[in-house]
């Protein structure tokens, strides 16, 4: 006795994993999920319409329950779960899916909403008119045809397809390492790709886009972006951007409307008009008023209406950004070519289907000429034993059953088996004068249907002819004018500031120790103004009302430039602190905001004059200090600080035509006055150039004078002096230039800082603040014009206020 082989073997995981999965990977790509190049349909898709066929559920029947057609698929050719097969059903039913849809079905077949379609028992469906195109002369044997899984019945590899399918209604589809997305076409420019091709096997791919311009979808909407679809077309893959096909409707009362009447292939519309609502509640922009859905049996309408006086062309461009109302499509064209998956561009597709086509002719010619020729065999038999009508007769009569008679017939008269059977069982009433006539007629016509079958099969420019009369009869049979617009060039949608921001004016402050906050007018207006939610030390740098469209520029002493739109600046109550610059942007321990400015855009053709305590100065155009990406996180440097201990003393924005000449006063108490043209201007990281001789000294601060202005300064002793800027003689940059304050050898003045007072300006108050955090006012009125040698008049008194540091003009309460 043999023994028996042991049934268990010894694998390695990795050795089962890999063979297993190869295998499962080979069946989902080549069975599952990724179109035949042919007639671009899957497995699945082939069963249904193969076997709604077979049992007479075509476009002439009268409709059938689905569940019906999904019980046969199921039981005859597809073992899988009838919900994955009844949804491939409604798949090829919907006309926002397909371009030409392959089912017709009654009842409840989904939406653009992406509601589901009802239950398979609920609906009824059949086969559509041009299904039969991809089934026809199925039984001609024009297709293989192998065993189902149970090998009770015969299945087709692939349809006829007697129009492109693949092209016509796309596919999409995820298998194991691959995945494809390929759109729909307009059925008349692909056969009229494919009968160019015929006539010009080496046309090229812009010959092809001469009559496929691109895709054609369902839904229409407007495709931009030639390049994406020539690349595409050449290489498989390549990205288009489908917009909505919108228009703007002036209403009464300045009033507008944006009304929708296309979307994107494959966008959800529900979802869509849900995601505008939400940007409308949550007032991403202002200006959408009410968003509507009123599409209905005349085909689909979606009305955003506006608010009035708003920027309705902005909004839309915002909507495209932001909202499907525009998506990208990315061709990714894979089908099985020759039983592999592959890459396919434009012109291997419409080859791959003329090969299949001319493949089709062929069998079914080769199909009908073996039917002709033997039928032409019958009927010359039955011609023959017409002409020797009685002995055939007789040779029946005297033979002893059917079998003896055939070979009586074979024998006697020389006729074939086949033919012998048909005159055996022909009925008596064809034994007649005019049966004779016409079996002649048909003898006379199978001899020319042969003689043309024959034609065909020798010459294949007879068979292209064929396929070409045949091809633009389905084209004539189904016309269709395109849907989609196709646009060259991709637009860039900018979307406009104040789109996205409401306009409304707001107050800004920025205080001395960081903290940043914008408020209401109505916070502002219900608060006390001192009640600013600072510090008791603490006190604003910049108080101003803005819009939200501003922008603010803050400089800081050490050289930073941090840029902030106001809509921004976090929004807080007037009595709140606000934010810290620090949240967001590092400072050093010394360093503080100190120069604010606000504009109205980022375009101003001005210039900032720029000077350091350690005697640098230079001017910089505005375009310079505009901000880059990064912003929010990071200060920008708007000048190189020469020594570490160097600080900026001055920032100041001069129109595009400044007047008045520049004043640099010392803490040592020298004065210098030039011309502005002496700068010049340079770029944002700059160090400058000399602005005048310090020796050991250091400027306080530079300042922009008319000739009939008057200098207010403090000294760090608490005494106040007022000049006139006429007293300095204009000179030139880079001096020493003349003292402005008497030197004393004990204990002498040293200039805190000053300010400039209009010559004419009455009831100005000045600010003295201390390094012990006081304030100090001064009356300017109360204080005389002095000399240029005087040290003016002690109004602080240092011993219980503190040394004075930093002079201002008292600023106007803000009134709103």
């Amino acid at each position: 006795m043999a023994t028996e082989q042991p049934k268990i073997q010894e694998l390695t995981l990795e050795d089962v994993m890999g063979d297993r999965f190869g295998r499962y990977s080979k069946y989902i790509i080549q069975e599952r999920a990724l179109p035949d190049i042919r007639d671009g349909l899957k497995p699945v898709q082939r069963r249904i319409l193969y076997a709604m066929n077979q049992d007479g559920n075509t476009f002439d029947k009268a409709f059938r329950k689905s569940a019906k057609s999904v019980g046969n698929v199921m039981g005859n050719f597809h073992p899988h779960g009838d919900s994955s097969i009844y949804e491939a059903m409604v798949r090829l039913s919907q006309d926002w899916k397909l371009r030409e849809p392959l089912i017709e079905m009654h009842g409840n077949n989904g939406s653009m909403d992406g509601d589901p379609a009802a239950a398979m028992r609920y609906t009824e469906a059949r086969l559509s008119k041009i299904a039969g195109e991809m089934l026809q002369d199925i039984d001609k044997k024009t297709v293989d045809m192998v065993l189902n899984f149970d090998d009770t019945e015969y299945e087709p590899t692939v349809l006829p397809a007697r129009f492109p399918n693949l092209l016509v209604n796309g596919a999409t589809g995820i298998s194991a390492g691959y995945a494809t997305e390929i759109p729909p076409h307009n059925l008349s420019e692909v056969i009229d790709a494919i009968l160019f091709l015929m006539n010009h096997p080496k046309a090229t791919l812009e010959d092809l886009m001469d009559f496929v311009k691109g895709p054609d979808f369902p839904t229409g909407g407007i495709i931009q972006g030639l390049a994406g679809i020539k690349q595409a077309y050449e290489t498989g893959r390549g990205r288009i951007v489908v917009r909505s096909r919108t228009k703007i409707v002036p209403l009464k009362g300045n009033k507008a409307q944006i009304e929708v009447s296309e979307i994107p292939y494959e966008v959800n519309k529900a979802q869509l008009v849900k995601k505008i609502d939400e940007i409308r509640i949550l007032k991403k922009i202002e200006g959408i008023a009410e968003i509507r859905d009123e599409s209905d049996r005349q085909g689909l309408s979606v009305v955003i209406e506006l608010k009035r006086d708003v920027n309705a062309e902005g909004i839309l461009t915002y909507l495209l950004k932001n909202t499907d109302l525009q998506i990208a499509y990315n061709f990714n064209m894979v089908a099985i070519y020759h039983q592999r998956p592959e890459h396919v561009g434009l012109k291997t597709i419409l080859a791959a289907y003329l090969e299949h086509q001319r493949d089709v002719v062929t069998r079914r010619t080769q199909f009908n000429l073996q039917k002709a020729a033997d039928r032409q065999h019958i009927v010359q038999g039955l011609i023959k034993a017409m002409s020797i009508l009685d002995q055939v007769i007789k040779t029946i009569r005297g033979s002893k059953d059917k079998k003896d008679a055939k070979q009586n017939l074979v024998s006697q008269f020389d006729f074939t088996e086949i033919q012998a059977e048909a005159i055996v069982t022909m009925q008596l009433y064809r034994l007649t004068n005019t049966d004779v006539t016409q079996l002649e007629k048909e003898a006379a016509e199978l001899a020319k249907s042969i003689e043309a079958y024959q034609l065909i099969l020798a010459e294949p420019k007879e068979l292209d002819k064929v396929l070409r009369r045949e091809l633009k009869a389905v084209q004539k049979a189904y016309p269709t004018n395109r849907l989609t617009e196709i646009q060259n060039e991709i637009q860039e949608l900018k979307v406009k500031t104040e789109v996205v921001i409401p306009q409304e004016d707001v107050i800004v402050m920025i205080s001395h120790d960081g903290y940043i906050k914008r408020t209401s007018l109505r916070s502002y207006s219900a608060s006390e103004p001192d009640d600013n939610g600072l510090k008791d030390e603490d006190y604003p740098i910049y108080l101003a009302k803005n819009s939200t469209l501003d922008h603010l520029m803050m400089f800081t002493n050490m050289g930073h430039l941090i840029y902030r739109p106001i809509y921004e600046i976090a929004d807080a109550k007037w009595k709140d602190t606000g934010e810290h610059i620090s949240q967001t942007i590092g400072l050093a321990d010394n360093e503080r905001i100190t120069w604010v400015y606000s504009f109205e855009n980022l375009k101003a053709t001005g210039k900032f004059l720029v000077a350091t305590s350690d005697g640098y100065i230079k001017q910089t155009a505005f375009a310079d200090y505009t901000p880059g990406r990064t912003y929010k996180t990071r200060a920008s440097q708007f000048i190189k600080m020469k020594s570490d201990n160097a600080s900026v003393v001055t920032v100041k924005y001069l129109p595009a035509a400044p007047t008045g000449t520049l004043i640099l006063i010392t803490q040592h108490g020298y004065g210098l006055r030039y011309d502005l043209s002496e700068i010049p201007t340079i770029g944002a990281k700059a160090v400058g150039v000399k602005s005048m001789d310090l020796r050991d000294d250091a400027i306080v601060r530079a300042a922009i004078a008319a000739n009939d202005d008057v200098i207010a300064m403090i000294t760090q002793r608490g005494s106040f002096k007022k000049m006139k800027v006429a007293d300095l003689p204009i000179t030139s940059r880079a001096r020493r230039g003349v003292q402005v304050l008497r030197e004393l050898k004990n204990n002498p003045h040293r200039v805190a800082d000053y300010v400039l007072v209009a010559n004419n300006a009455n009831g100005v108050a000045l600010d003295v603040l201390t390094d012990r955090g006081k304030h100090h006012s001064i009356l300017n009125d109360d204080h005389p014009v002095s000399a240029r040698y005087s040290n003016g008049s002690f109004v602080v008194d240092t011993d219980t206020e503190g040394e004075p540091v930093a002079m201002q003009i008292h600023p106007i309460p803000l009134t709103v």
